[in-house]
């Protein structure tokens, strides 16, 4: 049962926080539950953590320091999967840096860095191994298919001699024929020579089929993402697009075989981009921080820059480089890729796109320009009389109720809200035509929304014009509410396990 396994991952998860708080002995525990030492046992870290640090703030740094002592051990342990417990302890690492910033805890700032740099270094090279190990395999597959494909011929070439010496042979026998037993003999030669070629049919199907085997694809493609020229810019960063459809328009073209590597540049650290992280993951895009300790916007360009030249020059199977940008910047880099004998795609807003750098590209593919970010419209006094049409009314209410079904929607309405542009996008996604539907009927989104959600549990905030879940809003002074709420807590830690019992 997946609720039950997910119970016993935190439940160990603890244990191992509560042992490592105690100065106990960490590496029996780990060897004990080697099974639970798994990806899913770092997401589950990533949103406890987050919770708890919401949640406790008292005890935030407290249990932060903790969580890099427990990384560090699960870092350097040897058993089990190695990439499992890297992936495990750079969840770690970077769940800590939501509470020790630069400013107020410098000493273990730097630490996390340090251990971040030395993480995703051995994430590097253990990703370098695998290619490797998957390319051997490639090369290997492709003597085996070619060796077969000689042995069909030589033996369709067999079966072709036979059958023109049994040819010559009939012919020689029709010319003798004197007797009923060389007539038989004759029958017989033709019965054979039906044999062979019927198997001279089947060896040259055989033979057509190993031609037509799919050849064996390279992993020749890297793909750099420069995040702040998509969002155009990062005072008010617009996220209406699509890394997923990016990533199929390039699919789609001849150039591109296999993406080998993916890095896509910007704070992460910057709450504005957490839209993106679930599109991030699914696409298998590793997220590079950039801390821009210059303070200058071409931060993430030069470390941008600095990666693709290093790739040109360490990884010969990669031949073509598509920059996800319309810097003009990188219209150098571009012609420095020539030199090196590279493809370069661009890949960028049609009408925002350096003109020198589409020009060097040897492919451009355009990305269409998002819509405008909707307007944050204070509240206003909705007009009893507007008309709205009772399908996509049903439609949209439908699809904020749909919200509480996916856990990290739900998180969100909880936790402070979900801003409504971001509401915005999913219901462009699930409901076909939605803006042209609502904007025939004259309402502004925001008093659209404000009639659907009349009457539900979703509610719209006046403060951050946020969606969020009435029952957030209606807590009283005492800390009452709707929801009935017990706390158990350890006395020997300072964790506490808090249990929500909420209406059904």
């Amino acid at each position: 049962m997946p609720n039950e396994a997910a119970n016993q991952e935190q439940s160990f998860l603890i244990d191992l926080l509560r042992a490592t708080y105690q100065n106990q002995e960490i590496y029996p525990i780990l060897q004990h539950n080697l099974s639970k030492l798994n990806e899913n046992l770092a997401l589950i870290l990533r949103k406890w953590v987050s919770d708890r640090f919401a949640q406790e703030p008292a005890i935030a740094i407290n249990l932060a320091r903790v969580l890099i002592k427990l990384s560090t051990i699960i870092q350097e342990f040897e058993q089990g999967n190695p990439a499992s417990n890297l992936e495990i302890a750079i969840a770690g690492y970077e769940s800590v840096l939501q509470v020790c910033t630069h400013e107020a805890f410098p000493t273990e700032w730097d630490i996390v860095q340090q251990a971040l740099v030395t993480a995703y270094q051995q994430r590097q090279q253990i990703l370098s191994r695998t290619i490797g190990e998957l390319r051997e395999q490639t090369v290997q597959t492709q003597g085996q298919i070619n060796t077969l494909t000689e042995q069909l011929q030589e033996e369709l070439q067999q079966a072709k001699l036979q059958v023109n010496d049994l040819k010559t042979t009939i012919t020689q026998l029709k010319q003798e024929v004197i007797s009923s037993e060389s007539t038989q003999e004759i029958t017989s030669l033709i019965a054979e020579l039906k044999e062979l070629k019927q198997r001279q049919i089947r060896v040259e199907q055989v033979t057509a089929t190993a031609h037509t085997l799919p050849k064996v694809e390279q992993f020749n493609t890297a793909i750099f993402y420069d995040i702040e020229n998509l969002t155009m810019g990062r005072s008010n960063p617009n996220l209406n697009f699509s890394l997923k459809q990016i990533q199929t328009n390039l699919g789609n073209t001849s150039l591109v075989n296999k993406i080998a590597i993916q890095c896509a540049y910007a704070d992460w650290s910057d709450s504005r981009l957490r839209l993106l992280k679930n599109e991030i993951q699914e696409l298998g895009i590793e997220a590079i921080q950039i801390f821009d300790y210059s303070h200058k916007r071409n931060a993430a360009d030069m470390q941008l820059a600095i990666d693709v030249m290093e790739l040109a020059q360490s990884r010969p199977t990669l031949q073509v480089f598509v920059i996800v940008s319309g810097d003009g910047a990188f219209a150098a880099l571009a012609k420095k890729l020539h030199e090196y004998g590279k493809t370069v795609i661009g890949c960028a807003y049609e009408g925002q796109i350096n003109r020198v750098l589409k020009s060097v590209c040897d492919r451009f593919i355009p990305i269409p320009t998002p819509q405008a970010k909707i307007e944050e419209i204070p509240i206003n006094q909705v007009n009893s009389d507007s008309s709205l049409n009772d399908d996509i009314l049903v439609l949209t209410k439908k699809a904020l109720q749909e919200l509480k079904q996916n856990l990290e929607h739900l998180n969100q309405l909880k936790q402070g809200g979900i801003h409504i542009p971001q509401i915005h996008k999913i219901l462009r996604e699930k409901i076909p035509c939605f803006d042209q539907t609502r904007e025939k009927h004259g309402e502004k989104l925001t008093n659209f929304l404000k009639k659907v959600i009349e009457g539900t549990d979703i509610c719209l905030s006046i403060e951050n014009n946020k969606l969020v879940l009435r029952e957030i809003l209606t807590i009283g002074s005492t800390g009452s509410s709707n929801r009935n709420s017990t706390g158990v807590t350890d006395s020997s830690s300072n964790f506490k396990e808090i249990v929500v019992a909420g209406k059904s």
